[in-house]
Parts: C-alpha cells; structure tokens; sequence
C-alpha cells in the first residue's frame, strides 16, 4: 500500500471508472460530494470578523473522512480530482485542509473528460489549488448563506414556518410572478387577416390546377404597411379587392443560410433536453452526470461518454475538432465541413472548460444503444448529433418572395426548397421556414386566377408561461445565477410551493406572490434582476481579477442589515389560509387542512381547537392493500427513504420498497411493483417469487 498514490473524486462511480484506467499503482476513492460546509444549525458565519465562515465536517461524513484520512496516511502521493470548476475547487480545498495537504503542492488534477488517456495525462501534470476559484466559491456560498438565513426566518415569523428566500431563487420568482401578471393584465386587441387563394392561369381545369394554387397574404395598402382592426374595414376591402385582379408585381430569389448551433453549454442542453426529449431540468443533469462519469460499453468496458457537463463555454479543443473533421469526411464528405465560428454570451470565467460534446465521437450512439437506458441514449444521442452538427456545414434553401398587386394592395407568399441539407442531415431543428412550400412558376406581370379572398378574425394572445426551458432561457439571458444551479432553483420553488408544475408549464401560486410582493417592498434589490446580474458580474471578477471576496460581501451586508431592521419593525403578520383537503376527520367529521410544521406538512382537524387532531399528510397512490384492502401510500422512513405501506398501519405492517402497481403476478398473485431498468418494467413484490417483465 505505501508505494500506491491516492486520487480523490467526488462519486464512488467515477472512481469505480477512473480505477480502470490506471492500474495497481493508484488507489481511487470517493468524498461522496462535499466533506465540510457551513453548519445547518446556525448561520456559520463570522461577520464582524469580515465574513469568516466557519466551516466544520458535514454531518454523517464521518466515516468518509476518517477513511480519507487513513488512505492519504498510506499513500506516497496524493492526488485531488473533484470536479473542474468553482464548486469542485473547492471540495479539493476541503480535502486538503483535512488531509494537511499545503496549499502549494501541486496535488489538484482535472480533466474535462473521464477516458483513458485523459485521466492517464492529468495524472502527469498536477497543479496546486487554485485560490481565486475556491474565493469565487465563498463568495457565493457565504452570500447565499446570509441572504437564506437572514430573511427566511422573517418569513417564517410573518407568513409561516417552511418558507424561504434565495439570491437567486427570489429573483426567479419574482420573473415567474411578473409573467402571470402580465397575462393576467393581458387586454386581447382584435385584428383581422386577409389572405387570397390564387391560381396560375393553366390551359385546362385538369386535376393539376390544384398544384398551381397558392395562398398570398394582404401586407400592404398604397406601400405603407397595413394593419386591419376591425370587420368593417375587412368588408370594405374584400369590395374593392373584386374590382380589380390579381398579378405579379416582382419575383425575388436568393439563398437562405441556416447555419448550426454551436455545441451545448449547461443551459443550452437544459433547454434543448426539454423541448426534444421532455425532460425536467433536474433529470437532464442527472442523466447527463451518468454520462460524464462513466457507463460500461460493450467492447469498451467503462467509459465516460460525454465531457465535464457543468459549463458556460462553447469552445471545443482541437483534438475534438480534428475528430470531427475526420469523422464527417470519412462518413459524408468534404461538401459536409463547416468552418463555423462561435462565441461565448459574455467572456466566461470558465472558458477553460471546453462546451458538452462527445469523449469519443466514434461510439455511434446507435452503436451501443444496448449498452444504455432509453433516457441515457436519448440524451447521448442529442449531445452527440448536436456536437457533430456545430461542425458541420450550413443547410441552404432556394427561397422565392413574390408580391402580388391588386388595385392599390399588395399580398405576399414565399416559397423555399432545401437545396443542400448540410448539418440538417443529422440535427434536426427545422421549422415553419425550413418546409418545402413549392411555388408554381410565375412570371412578372403574369395575371392570376382568384379562387378565393376571405378576411379572418383574430385576436392578439398574452404572453405564454414558462416552462422549465424557458425560463431556463430567461435566467441565462438575464445572468442570474449560473445554468448548474437552475435545476435546483426550480426544485426548490416546486417545493416551497412558491410554484406548480401543470403539464410542463410553471403558474405561481398565491403563497408565491405573497413572498414575492413582501420580498419587492423590503429586499428590492434582491429580486430585482439587474442588481442580481450586476451582482453576479462582481462574483465573477473573484475569480477573473482576483477581487478581494470579502470586500463584495461588506458592500452587499450594510445595505441588507438596514433593510432587515425596517422589515422587522414594518412588515405585518400575514395569514394564509390552510389548503383543505377531502380528507375528513375520524374524530369530529370536519375537514382536515394542510399544516406546515418544523418537519413538514402534516394534516390537523380544521376544528381547532375544539378538536386536536393530527395525522402524517400521505400521498395516495390508488393501489389498494391486499390484507386489509385499505390504501397504500407513500411514506419516508427515518433517514428520509421513500416506501409504500398500508394506510391501516400499525394494525397493518404491509409494506413495498418499489411502488407497487394494481397488477397481480401470473405467477403468485402477488402485486407486482414498479422496477424501470433497461429491460424490465415490474417485478413480483413476493421476494421468493423472482418473476419480473
């Protein structure tokens, strides 16, 4: 053991992947995330010692840490290879403060992907921690500490216990908030849509005369724009449209570039794994952590398939870029090269993280399919396709404009064809514009056929809500917060139940908008989106300039410390009312209504307090015990676990680890539980029965 060297990453299943890759000499072990933090119990940090945090082991990691400290005892060399970014940074600082390691020593490793000869060439050019990374850190983590515990135990003391406000969680909330107002503010304004159906004079009334029909619009009235408000002014139009006919005033042709997206950042493939695959924010990053750290490939063993998954850069590095060059040539041809030039939104302090693409372009995701879930391969594949595309060439469509006159009215329709497919060979995000709207072919002057001229009303529509990639979208363009903390943001406000979640679409409830409007009228700047992204620009230069973290914090803390003494002494005790349920109580026969507790919801009799009844709020799954034929619901053991038991418990112990469905095994007549791997979908719930599909 004493000649091994020691590596530490962050999860046991990239240590599992990287222990294949070096050999008996290196020993890999897991942290399991982060060893120290700032304490829960209380807010952790020194103020009037210019906002010290005190740090201490995180509780529960106390077998982590002391075998941390007895494999760094055995080990000749040690090696920190947490994550490259700022939150990885400093999980290797922590690390190494524990293990005594100095903060010279070249003993941090990264690499942006997790493959052989990656990890082996990290390995070879050690560094030591980075402090301006770990600063940019602290500053963030102490800020979001002081505004979190400064302002929520208000809420709680005004509105109710369980409430909280965030940095960047208030700021969202407030976009969300704002966008139901406008829709609810939102006053339809009517308009009217003239479009005629015309037809190029043929010879005959043949079945072809179909093909040389098309649709023109109205757009013009004496070459001014026109905007149509009302029917009447449609019905005296359409009279002296049949005064005159139609013709072709000018035809314009020309190529239509359409050029590729550059590969994906954190935020992009959030928005993108949405749209195209359906995926909540939060499953987009945990699927893709699995394809970061490694997943075993048939005829590969374990591999990492895609690179470091959290980052703002969309730059790719030339040893990818030669790849794609060989693979696109060797596969389509030299036609299919592009020589595209992208660029970040805003000079990103982590431009040396490369965008997501592919560790190995050659792994087809079509090609190891069978070696991945349904929900791995559906990303992979989009993280593969929309890298390979960003290389590609552009796709070019022959597009027609041709105006048409009658009287003093012009109409519009356009045509388009692709002409070369380019990138669209592989990544589809065609649209409306892209579809091949054929055009007979028609001539200046050339006099037309009116088939039909009609005048449609319409009504302008309020702005949509947002779902998770839209605002996703919103909060990157705004620069608040950093996309690897949008999952946990919308996570967060889900359960605070500051917002719902309705068929994919984000609708504030009425708490949310009561925490919004108190969080406007005390912490202005907190939800105010400028003053979180001017903030999020200081953070950054911690890391670019090595701003003094501590003197952003102070600036930040005397504005916030006025502002909580006024919200103290002004800000009145606002009731909620309860949600009732249809739950009702065994004891009186009143409703029972949802409480929030110190730990949770609970239900309790709407009777207080004449009655005094509570009980464990469960969520029914419409499964029905097979004992006692009472509900089965879903419950959390002491350390948090979900299980499903009978609702009749204690006089009932039936219980399920899996949630059980309202199917019976053809085997044993057992219930048969929900068990989604990637080749089955149930097993029997009787452990000694074994059946599964």
């Amino acid at each position: 053991m004493a000649n091994k060297s020691l590596i530490i990453v962050e999860s046991p299943s990239k240590a599992k992947t990287i222990g294949k890759f070096l050999g008996p000499k290196y020993k890999v072990i897991a942290s399991v995330g982060h060893v120290r933090d700032l304490p829960k119990s209380k807010l952790g940090i020194n103020i009037e010692n210019r906002f010290e945090p005190e740090y201490i082991s995180i509780r529960g990691k106390g077998d982590v840490i002391k075998a941390l400290k007895k494999e760094a005892k055995d080990a000749n060399q040690i090696y920190l290879a947490t994550d490259p970014d700022r939150e990885g940074e400093a999980i290797s600082w922590h690390i190494a403060y524990l293990l005594g390691i100095d903060e010279l020593e070249e003993c941090r490793i990264e690499f942006n992907e997790i493959t052989k000869g990656t990890i082996q060439n990290a390995v070879k050019n050690p560094r030591p921690i980075d402090q301006k990374l770990v600063d940019a850190q602290q500053a963030r983590r102490v800020l979001d500490r002081l505004v979190g515990y400064k302002i929520s135990p208000l809420l709680w003391r005004k509105v109710r216990r369980g409430l909280s406000a965030g940095r960047v969680q208030s700021a969202a909330l407030k976009i969300i908030c704002d966008r139901e107002k406008a829709i609810r503010d939102f006053i339809p304004r009517e308009y009217w849509v003239i479009t005629a159906l015309l037809e190029k004079d043929g010879k005959d009334n043949d079945k072809e005369s179909k093909r040389r029909q098309f649709a023109a619009k109205l757009i013009e009235y004496k070459g001014k724009k026109l905007s149509i408000d009302n029917k009447q002014e449609t019905d005296k139009i359409l009279s002296a449209l049949k005064l005159n006919n139609f013709a072709v005033k000018n035809l314009e042709e020309k190529e239509r570039i359409k050029k590729p997206f550059p590969p994906f950042t954190t935020s992009t493939l959030q928005q993108e794994a949405s749209n195209k695959l359906g995926f909540f924010t939060k499953k987009t990053m945990f699927i893709a952590q699995q394809l970061y750290e490694g997943i075993e490939i048939k005829g590969h063993g374990t591999i990492g398939l895609v690179t470091h998954i959290r980052t703002d850069s969309v730059r790719v590095s030339e040893s990818a870029q030669t790849a794609a060059v060989k693979y696109i040539t060797d596969q389509y041809s030299k036609e299919y090269l592009g020589n595209h030039v992208y660029s970040n939104k805003k000079k990103d302090v982590q431009d040396a993280h490369e965008s997501i693409r592919p560790s190995n372009l050659e792994l087809h995701p079509d090609q190891i399919k069978g070696s991945l879930t349904k929900d791995q391969y559906g990303l992979y594949k989009l993280i593969w396709s929309r890298f390979l595309a960003s290389r590609m060439a552009s796709a070019v469509f022959n597009s027609t404009s041709v105006d048409i006159i009658n009287g003093d009215y012009t109409f519009r329709v356009t045509g388009s064809r692709l002409k070369f497919d380019g990138y669209l060979k592989i990544y589809n995000n065609a649209n409306e514009d892209d579809e091949d709207k054929s055009l007979p072919t028609l001539e200046a002057g050339e006099k037309l056929i009116t088939v039909d001229v009609n005048g449609d009303q319409n009504f302008t529509q309020p702005p949509s809500r947002f779902t998770e990639a839209g605002l996703v979208r919103d909060l990157e363009e705004k620069n608040i917060g950093r996309p690897s903390t949008y999952a946990p943001i919308i996570a967060t406000l889900i359960e605070r139940k500051y917002i719902l979640r309705e068929k994919r679409i984000l609708v504030p409830t009425d708490l949310g908008f009561v925490v919004t409007e108190l969080m406007e009228k005390y912490f202005p700047e907190i939800v105010d989106a400028g003053f979180t992204a001017e903030m999020e620009d200081k953070l950054d230069m911690v890391e670019i300039e090595n701003v003094d973290w501590k003197d952003i914090i102070s600036d930040f803390y005397g504005t916030l410390e006025e502002e909580l003494e006024v919200a103290d002494r002004d800000m009145e005790k606002i009731k909620i009312e309860d949600e009732v349920t249809d739950e009702v109580c065994e004891f009186c026969g009143k409703p029972m209504v949802v409480k929030h507790g110190r730990f949770g919801e609970f239900l309790a009799c709407s009777g207080y307090p004449d009655c005094k009844n509570t009980k464990t709020k469960v969520q029914k799954i419409d499964v029905k015990c097979p004992k006692c034929g009472k509900d089965i619901v879903a419950r959390k053991s002491k350390t948090g676990k979900l299980f499903f038991g009978c609702s009749g418990y204690p006089a009932c112990t039936q219980m399920y680890w899996n949630k059980p469905v309202e199917k019976e095994c053809p085997e044993c007549g057992a219930l048969l539980m929900e068990k989604k791997t990637k080749n089955t979908k149930y097993v029997c719930s009787n452990t000694e029965c074994g059946y599964k599909e």
